[in-house]
Order: structure tokens, then sequence, then C-alpha cells
């Protein structure tokens, strides 16, 4: 009787953890299709670069922000999970706020990669090698952006992080902290690791423009399947490989175009 009681706890808990995690998806979605609060009728009209303001460049902190929150969230909710039914067996108290510290956590590291990301995106702007779409309109930069891309996926680097993603089990058995600032602590942890295991994938938003929201959906659809499907260190090669032979193609496009220019 015990144990049926705490299984239907377990599964009362993570059907709420996993409604809420649905709803932030959701909202996070419905504002990139709203249009992020961005005008795009203006997007395709060839413009010269200007200043941003402050409330644009929050503008633009806030659409990265939820893109990264609309494409990382769905395949960190088996960590998020694990982690309230894990902390259900350990205490009578309710696992669901501590949940939401820990997603509170990862999020704050998705922001400071945001954060950046804007940053990088001002400087590509003012340089001129982004279009309305903020998508490259330099074969050469676009070349660069998928070899470096495809070469971080075979590096170790890559390998360690996306370990630590792919097996929650693994992350909570090595780094499981107790009480609310052990889930913050644990949120910054599980955060840092995604981060480093898919910044350079976020840095493709480049090249097909970052408003592109097939490109945008494609890449959260393959950062979903790498973490998420057992064994798949043959996807983050074979994705690696495309990329490099994507990019040297893009860049020898652009190496002649800029050869023949000058001529």
């Amino acid at each position: 009787m015990r144990t049926s009681a705490l299984e239907q706890t377990l599964r009362h808990d993570r059907l709420i953890v996993a409604i809420g995690i649905a709803t932030v998806v959701a909202f996070s979605w419905g504002y990139l299709l709203a249009g992020a609060g961005i005008d795009m009728s203006m997007a395709d009209m060839p413009m010269d670069p200007e200043p941003w303001s402050p409330a644009q460049a929050l503008l633009m902190f806030a659409m990265w922000w939820v893109m990264m929150i609309a494409m990382m969230v769905p395949s960190a909710a088996p960590m998020i999970l694990l982690f309230a039914a894990i902390k259900r067996k350990q205490t009578a108290d309710s696992p669901i706020l501590a949940s939401w510290v820990f997603l509170a956590g990862y999020l704050v590291i998705w922001a400071g990669f945001s954060l950046v990301a804007v940053s990088v995106q001002w400087a590509l702007e003012q340089s001129g090698l982004l279009s309305g779409m903020m998508a490259s309109t330099s074969n050469l930069l676009a070349g660069i952006i998928l070899l470096a891309a495809g070469l971080y996926q075979l590096t170790p680097i890559k390998r360690a992080c996306l370990r630590y993603c792919q097996s929650p089990v693994l992350f909570l058995s090595q780094y499981w902290q107790p009480d609310a600032m052990g889930a913050l602590r644990m949120g910054f942890r599980h955060g840092a690791y995604c981060v480093g295991c898919c910044w350079f994938l976020m840095a493709l938003l480049f090249v097909a423009g970052v408003m592109n929201l097939a490109w945008v959906a494609a890449v959260a659809i393959y950062v979903a399947f790498e973490k998420l499907l057992a064994r798949s260190l043959w996807l983050s090669r074979a994705a690696g490989v495309g990329l490099i032979v994507s990019g040297g193609l893009v860049l020898a496009r652009g190496l002649i175009a800029t050869a023949s220019a000058s001529l």
C-alpha cells in the first residue's frame, strides 16, 4: 500500500512538472511564431547598420533567450523529471518547487549564452555581415561557422558535455546536492554542460537566419535526437562531417567570388 501510494504521488508530481515544462515551451514557441516583437516586414530590404537603442538590445536579448528556452527545454525535460522523482523519494516535501528551481538555474546559464549571442549579433550587424533576417551575407563567414561547428562536433569537449546531457542518471548521481540552493547549483551545472554541448550548433543560426523558424526547429530537433538517443555518438560525428563538407563548399564558393571580384 505504501509503495502504491508513493508511485501515485510520483506520477502526480511528474505530471505537474511535465505540464509546466510543456506550457513554458509552448509559450516560447508562440512568442517566436508571433515574431518575437520584431518587425519582419522589412527584413529582406537592404539596410545600413544603425546603432541599437537600449530597448532594441533588450528585445534582441529576449528573442535569443526565449529561443533558447524553446529549443533546449524539451531535451532537458527527462533530467528535470528524474530529478523530481528522486527528490520525492528522498523527502516528504513536494519536489515541484525544487524542480522549478533546477530549471531556473538551467535557464540562467542559457541567459548568459544569449547575452553573448546578442553581442556577437550586434558586432556582425554593425559590420554589415548580417541581413535583415539576421543571416550571414558573407559566404566566407558562413563557411567558417559551418566548418568550426563541424570540427567542434568531433572534439573531446563536445563528447564530455554530451555524455552528461545524455545520461540524467550519471549526472544526478555525480552532482546531487540537497535543498533549494543545491537544486539551483545543479541547474547551473546542467545548463553549463548543455551550453558546452550545443553552443556551436546555435551559432549555425547566423548562417540560415536567426529568425528562420524552420531552421530553428531543425536545430532543436537535431539537439533532441543527439541528447535523447542512447549511444548517439555516431550522430554527432556524422553531423560534424556533414557540417565540415558543407562549410568547405560554402567557403570555397566565397573565396572564388572574392577572387573574381578582385580581378
